[in-house]
């Protein structure tokens, strides 16, 4: 009888099917729970679980009720507490509920790390209803620039810095009109009326991909963001490993990671951290690193291609398949060679018409796969507003120079046709929906 791995997540999408490939490899049975209506017969034909996110007792006896699991696994922040409540209630090694609870919410993850000792910037949290003035941070305690940011979005969505007063007007504008738009509306969180002022913390920006097997810590990848992220906005493009970073740099990034991890209380599962790294200024002394958030689990979209482990050249899906049945990581090492993901950014704000210069994009020496995951005629918003990429571009070669220049050299073949919106046409069909009914 084939083991049974249940996978959560928002939809069946490109990163769900790349853990059904790895399943049908292993032969395990894998059971979908995702985010839909329940009344409708099965629209993505895979025989998921429907499931309400903002609902957390329905939806773990939704699953509970669906038969025998072996192993559990989320992909994206909002399942990742029903996750933790399901392992919990069957046994099964993962993370706690409290820690995935508190990974979702940046609030609660900087007074957590905060508590413990560890670097992290000043901040103020606040609601969106009741918003604090310019004025508030232009004194010697909460100086510019500054940080605006949602407490419960993922993807650098709705972070935006603000250098003077006029900046944080405008910012804070902008991320009132995020928060109350429908899509996040009808997600019922609650978290989503409150938001974050945080000092803006200067320096490389890392990311850190990694499993606690009970409580250890397994590092699976350090990644460079080679483009410096200080804002207005913060969009990740580049993730190239490893890391050119030297080895006390590395050292404090990942003691930083297991020491934040350890005081939000995550246990068991896949981990994704993002952190700052400021160099020291005096000789002899480690870099200082302020971890900006830890995940509870893995990378997101399909930036986990650019990962593979061992002389198999096993994905990234195989091997959380293979923790969450109880296999343990201490002899999965990511392969020698260097690799990395471009993550296409949308350029401005349209609607996509078409995309030419694929065939010389994947012509590049070291580009293995460019993938376009926006559809024609879709609506495109750009960040900080937008929650979405063009698509992806992935590169492997023998350095990590090599990597981020054959990335860059793809990106700058690829040419996209994007339609403005019309805002008459649109002011229209509003004022006709109001006339109709």
């Amino acid at each position: 009888m084939p083991k049974r791995v249940l996978l959560l997540a928002t939809t069946t999408g490109y990163q769900t099917r790349a853990f059904g490939e790895a399943a049908e490899r292993l032969g395990v049975e894998l059971v979908f729970a995702t985010d839909r209506c329940d009344h409708l017969d099965d629209p993505w034909r895979d025989a998921a679980i429907p499931i309400r996110f903002y609902d957390e007792d329905a939806s773990v006896a939704a699953i509970l009720e669906a038969g025998r699991i072996d192993g559990i696994l989320a992909v994206g922040d909002r399942p990742t507490v029903i996750a933790a409540r399901v392992a919990q209630t069957l046994g099964l090694p993962g993370h706690p509920p409290d820690a995935a609870a508190i990974a979702q919410d940046k609030q609660r993850m900087r007074e957590c790390l905060r508590d413990a000792g560890l670097p992290v910037p000043w901040f103020v949290p606040f609601t969106i209803d009741q918003s604090p003035q310019p004025s508030a941070l232009s004194h010697d305690l909460w100086p510019y620039p500054c940080v605006l940011k949602p407490v419960a979005l993922s993807g650098s969505r709705g972070v935006m810095r603000a250098d003077d007063d006029a900046s944080f007007a405008a910012a804070l504008d902008r991320l009132r009109a995020l928060m109350t738009l429908p899509e996040l509306r009808a997600e019922r969180n609650d978290a989503h009326t409150r938001a974050l002022v945080e000092g803006f913390i200067p320096g490389r920006e890392f990311a850190v991909e990694g499993l606690l097997h009970h409580g250890t810590f397994h590092v699976l990848a350090i990644f460079d963001k080679p483009d410096p992220l200080d804002g207005p906005f913060f969009e990740e493009t580049l993730y190239v490993t490893p890391s050119s970073a030297g080895a006390a740099a590395q050292s404090a990034i990942v003691g930083g990671v297991r020491r934040a991890a350890d005081a939000i209380g995550l246990r068991h599962g896949p981990v994704h951290a993002e952190v700052r790294v400021n160099p020291s200024t005096r000789s002899g002394q480690a870099p200082a690193v302020c971890v900006l958030e830890v995940a509870a689990r893995p990378i997101g979209g399909l930036c986990a291609r650019a990962l593979r482990f061992g002389r198999a050249a096993m994905s990234l899906e195989e091997l959380l398949l293979r923790h969450a049945l109880g296999e343990s990581p201490d002899a999965w090492r990511r392969e020698e060679s260097a690799s990395g993901v471009m993550m296409i950014p949308i350029p401005r704000r349209g609607v996509l018409r078409r995309v030419e210069g694929m065939d010389e994009a994947r012509a590049v020496a070291g580009v293995e796969d460019v993938r376009i995951t926006a559809k024609i005629d879709q609506r495109l918003v750009p960040l900080p507003e937008g929650a979405s990429y063009l698509g992806f571009v992935f590169a492997r070669a023998a350095d990590p120079r090599d990597v981020e220049a054959a990335l860059r050299a793809a990106h700058a073949r690829l040419r996209f046709a994007i339609d403005p919106e019309l805002p008459v046409l649109a002011a229209a069909q509003v004022h006709y929906n109001h006339e109709h009914g």
